[in-house]
C-alpha cells in the first residue's frame, strides 16, 4: 500500500527541493551588490532615456478591467448552475428563485455602472 505513495513522495521532495537550490546557486553565482548606476537605467538602444519608465495608465483602465472580472466571475457561477438545473427541476422554485435573486443582483450592478457613466469612454 505504502508504495502507491511512493511518487506522491518523490514529487514532493522535488518540488520543495528544487526551488530552494536554484536560490541558493543563484545567490553563489549571482552578482548581488555589485552594480554601477548605468546597469540600473533602462537599455534605449543606445539612447539616454527620456521621461518616465512606466506610462501612466488611466484609472478608467483599471475600472473596465475590474468590471470585466466581475462580470467574468458572474459567468463562471452561472453556466454550472444552468448546466445542473435540470437535474433540480424536482426541487423546483426554490432553485429557480435563487438563480432569479443572482441574476437580478448583477443585472442592477450592471445598470448601476452604465447609469454612472463607468463604461463611457467619451467622457
Amino acid at each position: 500500500m505504502q508504495e502507491n505513495y511512493l511518487p506522491i513522495l518523490i514529487q514532493v521532495i522535488i518540488g520543495v527541493c528544487l526551488p530552494v537550490v536554484i536560490i541558493i546557486a543563484s545567490h553563489i553565482v549571482g552578482q548581488f551588490g555589485k552594480s554601477n548606476r548605468s546597469q540600473k537605467l533602462p537599455y534605449e538602444c543606445g539612447l539616454k532615456g527620456e521621461g518616465t519608465v512606466h506610462p501612466r495608465f488611466s484609472v478608467r483602465f483599471y475600472l473596465t478591467a475590474m468590471l470585466f472580472i466581475l462580470f467574468d466571475i458572474e459567468v463562471v457561477f452561472l453556466i454550472p448552475a444552468a448546466l445542473i438545473y435540470r437535474e433540480f427541476l424536482g426541487a423546483g422554485v426554490p432553485v429557480l428563485w435563487t438563480l432569479a435573486v443572482f441574476l437580478g443582483i448583477v443585472i442592477f450592478g450592471l445598470w448601476y455602472e452604465v447609469k454612472k457613466g463607468a463604461l463611457d469612454w467619451e467622457r
